[in-house]
């Protein structure tokens, strides 16, 4: 027979082995975001030694709803895909900084971004360039709700890309790979953005 005091400890080593179970897993559960989280929140960085380029940003302002044009020396890549990925890379995350004018949390903002060359039209010299940007999700989870931020988002992302690749004539938007309706509830996703026309954007 187990006496009573032997049935007590038993059951209380067991109940700590079990709660100090739980508290290990929660706590590398915890870990696990941060690391996540931190990797997110950095900026593509290129190889050391590559040039550095004054680079135009057009910073959104939610105060009176502007693209206001900024300025920021990055080492860029050569490849033109890269280099646009970098730079809506920081452009985001200026707008992570303290203080800033268009608050968006500090998520990784863009996972992939490609250009694909359009037919060339009758009243053109060179063909254009329709550029696919492809959002994190994290980042569009996180975006503030709302017409005017959300709008203001996708403006500054256009303008900032026709900026520094004029060939670019048209923008699409997608969500890690797929296509989604808006970007937080309002701003259009489904549609094909002219950039030549930024950042006065008009649809397609």
């Amino acid at each position: 027979m187990i006496s009573r005091p032997q049935r007590i400890l038993f059951w209380t080593l067991l109940f700590s082995s079990v709660l100090m179970s739980v508290v290990l897993l929660r706590m590398r559960e915890r870990a696990l975001d941060r690391l996540l989280a931190s990797g997110e929140t950095m900026p593509l960085n290129p190889p050391t030694g590559t040039p550095v380029q004054n680079v135009t940003m057009m910073m959104a302002n939610d105060m009176d709803g502007s693209l206001q044009p900024g300025y920021q020396n990055l080492a860029l890549p050569v490849d033109a895909n890269a280099r646009a990925h970098v730079i809506l890379q920081h452009l985001l995350l200026n707008y992570a900084r303290p203080n800033s004018k268009h608050p968006i949390a500090a998520n990784k903002g863009v996972n992939e971004i490609f250009f694909i060359n359009l037919p060339l039209e009758a009243n053109q010299v060179l063909p254009g360039t329709l550029a696919v940007v492809d959002l994190s999700g994290s980042f569009v989870d996180a975006h503030p709700s709302g017409i005017e931020p959300e709008t203001l988002t996708l403006l500054s992302i256009i303008a900032t890309l026709h900026t520094n690749f004029p060939q670019i004539s048209q923008v699409r938007f997608l969500v890690d790979g797929q296509q989604r309706d808006t970007l937080a509830g309002h701003a259009d996703l489904t549609r094909v953005y002219l950039a030549s026309d930024s950042p006065g954007v008009k649809h397609l």
